[in-house]
C-alpha cells in the first residue's frame, strides 16, 4: 500500500512541472519587460518570485 501512494504523489509531482516551467517562462517574460522599463521594483519582485519558483522545480526534480 505505501508503495502505490507513494507511486501516486510521483504521478502528482510529475504532473505540476510543467506547470512550474510555464510560470518560470512567464516571470523571465515579467522581469524582461520590467528590466526595459527600468522598473526597480517589479525587477525585484521578479527574481524573488524566480527563486521560489526554482526552488519548487529543484524539489520537484530531486523526488522524480
Amino acid at each position: 500500500m505505501k508503495f502505490v501512494i507513494e507511486s501516486m504523489n510521483k504521478e502528482k509531482e510529475r504532473k505540476k512541472l510543467p506547470v512550474i516551467k510555464m510560470e518560470i517562462d512567464y516571470e523571465l517574460l515579467t522581469l524582461h519587460d520590467a528590466m526595459k522599463a527600468g522598473d526597480k521594483v517589479q525587477i525585484i519582485k521578479s527574481k524573488e518570485r524566480l527563486k521560489v519558483l526554482r526552488e519548487q522545480l529543484m524539489k520537484l526534480m530531486d523526488t522524480s
